[in-house]
């Protein structure tokens, strides 16, 4: 295959699969918004809705190691593809379910195209030279957006249709996204592992102490990122007293930069590295972090003159900005900590990628729910924060006594 021929390919491949994770992620977040119809429809309390929405998530993250293996032995395009088509029943079934049980067991197939991630990210990664990685699993990281694409999409669809048509369109363009991408992308089969490698083999891989280390540090960047676009509209309607609409517009000055800025993130690792864009990732999270984990407080002070009352909270302005800030270095981070791994188990980046995406989409799943457990215990809105501050504290620690031999050199 020429040079030529073989950037074309590439990129084509890149394209057609970006796209299709676009798509995914779009359905992969559908119970977003088809949750509240259907929460009306059956009566649902708020744990059963709550549970219904984070369903798709939690198998989209269980799946993630056995994709990326399989990826590693099979072929990225032939997993991706069937992948695909699998999820394209389930989701066709569910404007058929009339039971929160049945909706409960079509929302784990959905998620399977959450799953799409850790097959993708190899399958990329490996048409690319070492130097331009980053910059490429960026790009296709980018189809994070296909979660703004849903809450665009999805209201207009059912307000014109009724929320039963929704999962005939999604079904549909599922199928079609599945056949664009079989047509448009391509198989090189020198990117596949040896056949003789063994699944137990295979995960051999993770005894490495370096892939639980960039598990933390995904579970904080990607797991962080999903837990406070969760939660940050519900905060600024308890903190700040806004209306719904309000609270969500300032909400998506958070989570808009993590998918579009990714592709930015990978660049910048190609170019000074991944050890040192992940630190300062971690650096700027931290100092936002601990800014924003102040609860507003009033104070009295004894002065010579009188007491004197001091009022400390962040306007919401300054946190909207805060929290943009905390957005861009987290879309960074996710690029980072992926080209850590292209860099270190470029023979096994199928099996490494998912073990760590497992760790983000869990902690994506998880993090909401420890933020409620704490508001409830302490009453503090700001301990969502002090939370995310205690993570990051453990990886700047890690980070720092890991790679310290390796600076000293």
């Amino acid at each position: 295959m020429s040079n030529n021929n073989k950037a074309n390919k590439a990129t084509t491949v890149l394209v057609s699969s970006t796209f299709a994770f676009t798509i995914c992620f779009a359905i992969w977040m559908m119970f977003a918004v088809l949750g509240i119809p259907i929460k009306k429809m059956l009566g649902l309390n708020e744990t059963e809705f709550g549970l219904l929405a984070a369903m798709p998530v939690l198998s989209g993250s269980l799946v993630r190691v056995p994709l990326g293996i399989w990826c590693d032995k099979y072929g990225g395009r032939i997993v991706f593809f069937l992948l695909m088509l699998a999820t394209v029943p389930a989701i066709a079934l569910i404007g058929h379910a009339t039971e929160y049980w049945q909706f409960l067991v079509l929302g784990l197939f959905v998620g399977l195209a959450g799953g799409s991630f850790s097959v993708g990210t190899p399958y990329v990664a490996r048409w690319f030279a070492k130097e331009r990685r980053g910059l490429a699993m960026g790009i296709f990281g980018a189809g994070n957006s296909g979660s703004a694409l849903t809450k665009f999409v999805a209201p207009a669809i059912i307000a014109a249709w009724g929320w039963q048509a929704l999962p005939t369109v999604y079904a549909v363009a599922m199928l079609v996204t599945a056949i664009l991408f079989w047509v448009f992308s391509a198989t090189d089969p020198s990117h596949q592992t040896s056949s003789a490698v063994s699944f137990s083999e295979q995960l051999k891989v993770l005894k490495d102490r370096r892939v639980w280390r960039y598990c933390q540090y995904y579970s904080v960047v990607f797991g962080g990122y999903v837990g406070l676009a969760l939660w940050m509209t519900k905060y600024y309607v308890g903190e700040y007293g806004f209306d719904l609409r309000l609270a969500a517009l300032l909400a998506a000055c958070f989570s808009l930069p993590g998918g579009v800025l990714r592709a930015v993130g990978g660049w910048i690792s190609d170019r000074h590295g991944a050890y040192k864009v992940t630190w300062w990732v971690m650096w700027v999270c931290w100092v936002c972090f601990f800014l924003l984990s102040y609860p507003q407080t009033a104070m009295i002070i004894q002065t010579t003159n009188g007491p004197l009352h001091l009022d400390l909270a962040l306007s919401p302005w300054l946190f909207t900005a805060l929290l943009f800030i905390v957005g861009t270095a987290m879309a960074v981070g996710k690029a980072s900590v992926f080209k850590f791994i292209a860099d270190d188990f470029s023979d096994n980046i199928g099996a490494v990628s998912g073990v760590v995406g497992l760790a983000g989409g869990l902690g994506g799943f998880v993090l909401p729910i420890m933020f409620g457990a704490l508001l409830d215990l302490t009453g503090i809105r700001s301990s969502a924060f002090m939370l995310l501050y205690g993570t990051v504290c453990v990886s700047l620690v890690w980070m720092h006594f890991s790679f310290r031999p390796q600076s000293t050199k």
